[in-house]
């Protein structure tokens, strides 16, 4: 990962801590379900937009740099990883 990546990613790590635990504290106050749902649906959509930046970050840097070296076994392993992550990501 780039340096200057990670601050922001931190930081954006940081903020959906705080909305996790603002819904247990929901949650425990018994808010109204449609409040509570709509506040797991802002921190889902917060932890996917962390994951689009560590994808973007990965293609920008590791797998860039496998192609870039003409290592034909590193771009299969990186080619390889990937698929596996979206597989996963598919189930």
């Amino acid at each position: 990962m780039e340096r200057e990546n990670k601050p922001k990613l931190l930081n954006r790590l940081n903020r959906i801590e705080g909305q996790v635990r603002g819904v247990a504290r929901m949650i425990e106050e018994g808010r109204y379900c449609i409040d509570v749902l709509t506040q797991l649906q802002a921190a889902r959509a917060a932890l996917a937009k962390v994951e689009t930046e560590m994808l973007k970050a990965h293609l920008g840097h590791c797998i860039e740099d496998a192609i870039v070296s003409g290592d034909k076994a590193e771009q299969r392993a990186k080619a390889s990883e990937l698929i596996e992550l979206l597989e996963r990501a598919a189930r």
